[in-house]
């Protein structure tokens, strides 16, 4: 940039150039010294070289230079002006530390830095070859100021559990993503540990090798053990007694004939006539037994229903309106390919309930939550639809309560500020106003 100085005085004048305010130690002024006579005009470059880190913020800044001549050192001129820094991203992912080792779950932390001048809004996903590893993150999604950083907990589930033998490296990849360029992808190693180690199993089996041979030679060998006491008494008994020794004999027959009789199965229905004569014959010597069949017959009958399963996810409430984010006409638990969302009052019904998943998505009966036609623009409408992956479906809801498309980087809004039953949901420019801020419970 060029600054024109004119020497409006009658006397030879050299003038100084120092440049002052915020970007001073950015701006540099060639030369530093004017000399120039009376009624000329000189010319100064100059030049402005903010650095690329994150103090060099995003945006207007202003700027001055100090002009000071020498023979009227009190006339100081004070040119001022505005300097615009265009925005540039730099973002740097870590895993501390990048091998971790466990038999069921390993806990590492992706530290993730915002090197440029720029908020940035970004995600985690993780893949591995082989689909050996599940992935959980929290939080799913971060927004990092310039210069600052987070750490996002990852928890890696092997989906299969080595019962025996020695440790598996299992190689997997988290990838950073961020609207509109390519995922930073950072590698790291879990070493996957025998929840038993090997000299172990074999000494289990030789155990049970033992221990079943033992059986079988017990089993074949077993002593046979008997008794003649009975046939012996019985035969002494026969003996002993002439002729009533008969009707000893018939003593265990008289205990088994007191033993209750099977009752007839209870009818499915009660028979139209009276059958009274029935119920006094259940009073009996033998109601006792009637007593234990009219329990079994109670326990036979219909068993009570089971309570319904709660519905899993979490209900997405707006600030403004304190009514939950609702597919409209599913409170059936069906949901259709492109049915727009509305605010609806609370229900905890499963149309309302929304699951954040790992790879971005939010789901609810079956479907994602989607900005219709992929759009970005102002005024797109907010829907369900099949999940297909694409960035239409991908949400980041931020610690500040945005829920962000980061493909248009927009926000989840109102239409029209509404907070009743029926408004429905729209998407726009992030503006931080109530009608964008939500919470999920």
């Amino acid at each position: 940039m060029r600054l024109r100085v004119r020497n409006t005085g009658d006397v030879v004048d050299e003038y100084r150039f120092e440049p002052v305010g915020d970007v001073a130690p950015w701006t540099t002024v060639e030369p530093q010294t004017l000399r120039l006579y009376p009624g000329t005009t000189g010319t100064v470059e100059l030049t402005f070289a903010p650095p690329r880190t994150p103090d060099a913020t995003a945006g207007p800044h202003p700027y001055a230079v100090r002009i000071t001549p020498t023979e009227h050192p009190d006339a100081v001129t004070v040119p001022e002006g505005n300097l615009t820094v265009t925005p540039f991203t730099e973002v740097r992912a870590e895993l501390v530390p990048p091998t971790v080792k466990g038999r069921f779950r390993g806990r590492p932390r992706l530290a993730v830095d915002n090197l440029g001048n720029t908020k940035v809004t970004a995600s985690v996903t993780g893949g591995d070859m082989g689909d050996h590893l599940g992935y959980e993150f929290r939080p799913g999604s971060v927004q990092i100021e310039p210069g600052r950083a987070v750490f996002v907990d990852t928890t890696l589930r092997p989906r299969q559990i080595i019962w025996f033998g020695s440790k598996e490296q299992r190689p997997y990849t988290l990838n950073v993503q961020r609207s509109g360029v390519a995922p930073l992808p950072v590698d790291g190693t879990f070493v996957q540990r025998g929840f038993l180690p090997r000299w172990l199993a074999t000494a289990l089996s030789l155990g049970l090798a033992l221990g079943i041979a033992f059986v079988m030679i017990w089993l074949t060998y077993k002593p046979q053990v008997g008794s003649g006491a009975r046939e012996k008494l019985v035969e002494a008994g026969s003996t002993a007694l002439p002729g009533p020794a008969v009707s000893a004999p018939s003593a265990p027959k008289a205990d088994a004939s007191a033993a209750p009789l099977p009752e007839p199965p209870a009818p499915s229905a009660p028979a139209p006539q009276g059958d009274g004569g029935a119920a006094a014959s259940g009073g009996s010597s033998t109601s006792g037994g009637g007593g234990t069949s009219g329990g079994g017959g109670g326990s036979g009958g219909p068993s009570a229903p089971k309570p319904a399963a709660p519905v899993p996810g979490a209900l997405i409430i707006g600030k403004a309106s304190g009514r939950c984010v609702d597919i409209t006409d599913a409170q059936n638990g069906k949901g259709k390919d492109g049915t727009p969302l509305q605010l609806w009052d609370c229900a905890g019904s499963a149309n309302q309930k929304w699951v954040f998943k790992s790879d971005g998505t939010v789901r609810a009966l079956g479907l994602c939550m989607d900005v219709a036609w992929g759009s970005k623009d102002d005024g797109a409408v907010i829907q369900v639809a099949n999940c297909s992956g694409n960035p239409a479906q991908q949400w980041v809801l931020s610690e500040y309560g945005d829920l962000v498309n980061p493909q248009a980087n927009k926000c989840i809004d109102a239409k029209d500020n509404g907070t009743g039953n029926g408004t429905k949901l729209q998407l726009w420019t992030c503006s931080g106003t109530p009608n964008q801020k939500w919470r999920a419970q």
